[in-house]
């Protein structure tokens, strides 16, 4: 069926327990954990914002007091963020968004760094936290299921269960989970067209559907979306990938994860680790993710180290002989100049004036 693919065959992996604050019981987890002075903490919340713009500037404000750098996306629906800092900060940061009644029962997914994994800070207001045009649905009044992390794993194998993977193409091809069911999507505006065809699918007749993606932002909506569409039995792992992997230890998710920072993609699994993507250019195994050398190109995708060094970090010979070639320096991450970035730019937004017309 077009639109649905199942997952590869690979290897088994194995995991451990979970918690609120996650931390993944391993040593190796701990002893980073320990040594390493930076946090990454990935959260979202659905909940009800009554003045998206104003909470803005109140939020750029606390992230400019605590040097934090990230992504964080707010919207009359909640509020979606990555961010970096010094764990001191970090957790200064956590628990300003627990003392705020809306955001108290935030989950973060927290990781150890050896510094930023964003080079600026940005505090938008955007239509929806996660760009889906389903602005009319809201998780925070009807959703799938939540699984802990323990929980599915404990069900991930039960042949009644079909684990739906609701991340893009270029997220699920360099990991997913075992036998899971992926959808050809190149973002997750298209998820509603891909929800049409499930429907038609006699094979997920009288099956759980347990939703799965990065964080468990995208799973709020698309299991909310699915029970809109008349979905029965549907259920999502909550706290995502990452979770899984800091308190189950990642069993049978094969590959890496695909992260929005500057890490790319992560390990998740810390028993049998596996690679599942192919390089662009051979065709063999890699999980090594680079951006075209091409600037016009930038294509996203994994090239082995061989293919790199010969392409000059370009996706084909074109590319590679492009005018916008840029240099490469063997990683394929050409991050964006600051160019007199500025993180107070833009924390306080002039009003428009309603009369005028203008900018006060």
């Amino acid at each position: 069926m077009r639109g649905l693919r199942p997952l590869f065959k690979l290897s088994r992996l194995i995991f451990v327990p979970l918690r609120r604050t996650s931390v993944k019981h391993t040593d190796t987890y701990k002893k980073t954990m320990d040594t390493q002075a930076y946090r990454i903490l990935l959260y979202y919340c659905y909940v009800p914002v009554e003045d998206p713009e104003s909470y803005r500037e109140e939020h750029h404000a606390l992230c400019l007091r605590l040097n934090l750098r990230g992504r964080i996306i707010i919207a009359s629906e909640g509020i979606n963020g990555t961010v970096s800092g010094l764990t001191s900060d970090c957790e200064a940061y956590m628990a300003a968004l627990h003392a705020d009644t809306r955001f108290a029962d935030i989950d973060f997914k927290i990781e150890a760094n050896e510094g930023h994994s964003f080079n600026k800070l940005y505090v938008r207001v955007k239509e929806e936290i996660v760009n889906a045009d389903l602005q009319h649905v809201k998780p925070y009044e009807a959703t799938g299921i939540h699984l802990s992390p323990a929980d599915f794993r404990n069900i991930k194998n039960d042949p009644d269960v079909v684990l739906l993977d609701v991340r893009s193409n270029y997220e699920h091809g360099v990991g997913r989970f075992k036998n899971a069911l992926t959808l050809d999507m190149e973002n997750f505006r298209e998820f509603p067209e891909r929800v049409e065809e499930l429907a038609k699918d006699p094979s997920l007749e009288g099956k759980k559907i347990v939703t799965y993606c990065t964080g468990g932002i995208k799973c709020e909506k698309a299991s909310a979306y699915l029970l809109e569409r008349g979905f029965k039995n549907v259920y999502q792992l909550h706290g995502g990938i990452i979770k899984y992997g800091i308190e189950e230890g990642g069993e049978d998710f094969e590959g890496k994860c695909y992260v929005f920072d500057n890490r790319v993609a992560v390990d998740v699994n810390s028993v049998n680790p596996t690679v599942v993507s192919t390089c662009h250019i051979c065709g063999t195994l890699s999980d090594r993710m680079v951006n075209c050398a091409n600037a016009e190109c930038n294509l996203h995708a994994p090239v082995c180290e061989a293919c790199g060094i010969t392409m000059e970090g370009a996706c084909s010979e074109e590319c590679r002989t492009h005018e916008a070639k840029r240099p490469y320096d063997g990683t394929g991450a050409y991050p964006k100049q600051l160019n007199g970035y500025d993180p107070y730019h833009n924390s306080v937004r002039k009003k428009r004036n309603a009369h005028a017309g203008s900018e006060a």
